[in-house]
């Protein structure tokens, strides 16, 4: 009998996307392969503290972290990451782990710096390496590799926050020199749509600007995607997403569409239990769009060097029925570890191309061992 790979999901972290992740993290425990994987959960809390099992899983559980740490037992469990050892038990067994499943979102997650460890710890691991999880992070560093590659992109500024700070007249000047309103106004490093806005006149920027340089050192400001013809300046963009899978030879899913409930697909749209956005799957478009918006999805993933899993999103201009003109499309930007609940659009894109959830979990696994041993191909010393 074949010997389990020894998997360790690791969710939670410092990042405000924590309780994304931890359902990301809680969804995959219950649907990975038992039969094929000794499964470990790695909880990080909101103060970096590392967890050992038995704390990973109470704190999907609601657990605080001050409670676990109060906990009295007289074997008392710990956690030790050392080279990805896992040491976990009142007997202190060791055992390394095969591969991490880093399920995190946003910041010392998913930007590059757990993938740093994981390599310096040479542990497979599923994802992005440290610069496609970096530039997939960063929006200003993201749009720079995308226009390389001449993919399109929506008009923009970058400022950093001490910009910001210093001149607040002088940035507000720059900004409406270059782009129009209404402009989406975002911290350049940060998901699930958190600390963006959409300023739709000056009087509303200064709180915008305030807003998303709590969150970072850049602020991206973009010009919104309205419509074609006689829509330009009124229609509503519509919001694609295309899932891809794979390292150098990836594969792009069907299109998919989000209608927010919202003027545009903010936190609350994407995870208040009241929302009413809804997903489309497969996208109402043409066949050509389609192909069109599947091969830039695979292109933007190899402009930022990315591997194993991405979620692409594009903005399509809405269409004027009297215009003779396509609507144009605008790549959005890439998303290198995208929400992975059984119902997350990641998941349910593969799902419609024909690639269930605990299959998804497997092709994932097994492209991470595989991008760890070609690693191995490669010299670092003379």
């Amino acid at each position: 009998m074949a010997k389990k790979l020894r998997v360790g999901v690791l969710f939670g972290g410092k990042s405000g996307e924590h309780e994304v992740s931890l359902r990301s993290g809680a969804s995959i425990l219950n649907a990975i392969d038992r039969s094929k994987y000794e499964v470990v959960p790695i909880g990080i809390a909101k103060t970096g503290q590392w967890l050992g099992a038995g704390d990973s899983k109470a704190l999907l559980d609601g657990v605080t972290v001050p409670a676990l740490a109060g906990k009295k037992s007289a074997a008392k469990k710990k956690t030790e990451i050392t080279g990805l050892t896992l040491q976990a038990s009142a007997a202190t067994s060791t055992a390394a782990l095969d591969v991490v499943f880093p399920v995190l979102h946003g910041t010392f997650g998913e930007d590059g710096t757990i993938q740093g460890m994981l390599e310096l710890a040479d542990v497979a691991y599923v994802g992005s390496g440290v610069l496609g999880s970096s530039v997939g992070m960063d929006k200003d560093a993201m749009k720079k590799m995308f226009a390389a590659a001449g993919l399109p992109i929506v008009k923009h500024v970058t400022l950093l926050r001490t910009e910001w700070k210093a001149s607040p007249r002088k940035c507000t000047k720059l900004i409406e020199d270059k782009l129009q309103y209404p402009v989406f106004v975002k911290p350049a490093n940060l998901g699930s749509s958190v600390g963006i806005s959409k300023v739709r006149e000056r009087k509303e920027l200064a709180k915008a600007m305030d807003e998303a340089a709590q969150f970072d050192r850049k602020i991206v400001i973009e010009e919104g995607v309205s419509g074609n013809g006689k829509l330009r300046g009124k229609g509503k963009a519509r919001e694609l997403e295309i899932a891809v899978l794979g390292n150098d030879d990836p594969i792009a899913s069907v299109v998919g569409e989000i209608v927010p409930d919202r003027e545009f697909y903010d936190y609350e749209s994407k995870y208040d239990s009241t929302s009413t956005s809804e997903p489309v799957i497969p996208a109402k478009i043409t066949k050509a769009q389609a192909k069109q918006l599947r091969q830039m999805a695979i292109d933007a993933f190899k402009s930022c060097d990315c591997s194993g899993l991405a979620r692409v999103d594009f903005l399509l201009e809405a269409a004027d029925p009297a215009s003779k003109k396509e609507p144009k499309i605008y790549l959005n930007e890439i998303n290198t570890m995208p929400g992975f609940t059984s119902i997350s659009m990641y998941p349910k894109l593969w799902e419609a191309t024909g690639i269930s959830y605990v299959e998804l979990i497997d092709r994932l696994i097994a492209l991470g061992v595989e991008r760890h041993d070609e690693r191995k191909a490669t010299s670092f010393t003379k």
